[in-house]
């Protein structure tokens, strides 16, 4: 274990789990399905580097207000099946397992749970949170070479991923 990822996961050990105040707005179970789906593999500091980049989103005027909305961001189209039912775009969206046409229910029910303590934890007891990312709005695995990675400041690079930023000044 690296000696970020020792510090972050004693920030996660060490906070306060005992959520009281929980709203049932969803937040918690979006964002602990993105750490499942993107990093449940690589470590403490992976999973919170993801979850960073969607709360940094969250908070820019550019992308959605809410966790949920970040996470299902990309292209919809009507069901040809049932009125009225919109499903997302295969492999358009923001984050690739919201729309690869697998199912996003968690195989592995014991991680998800955990991952789920996380999220609230992260979400509704003021757990000590430092964004690793250093203000990312974007990621992807380092094996993959997407064409707008030339355009953005690359800030760190955390287990399978590397993240950036949209430099300041910079429009869409």
């Amino acid at each position: 274990m690296s000696p970020a990822e020792f510090i972050v996961a004693g920030l996660i050990l060490f906070s306060p789990a005992n959520a009281t105040d929980i709203k049932p707005d969803g937040s918690a179970e979006c964002l602990a399905l993105n750490m499942y789906h993107e990093a449940r593999g690589q470590g403490s500091a992976g999973l919170l580097a993801v979850s960073s980049v969607v709360l940094n989103r969250v908070n820019d005027r550019r992308f959605p207000n809410t966790i949920c909305e970040v996470i299902e961001q990309g292209p919809t189209r009507e069901s040809w099946k049932k009125n009225g039912t919109f499903f997302p775009i295969r492999n358009r969206c923001q984050f690739s397992w919201w729309c690869d046409g697998r199912s996003d229910i968690p195989k592995d029910l014991v991680t998800y749970t955990k991952l789920l303590k996380i999220a609230k934890s992260m979400l509704y007891n003021d757990m000590a949170f430092i964004d690793i990312t250093d203000g990312a709005l974007f990621y992807h695995a380092y094996w993959v070479k997407p064409a707008w990675a030339n355009v953005k400041r690359k800030t760190t690079r955390i287990g399978d991923h590397l993240f950036y930023r949209w430099e300041i000044g910079k429009k869409l």
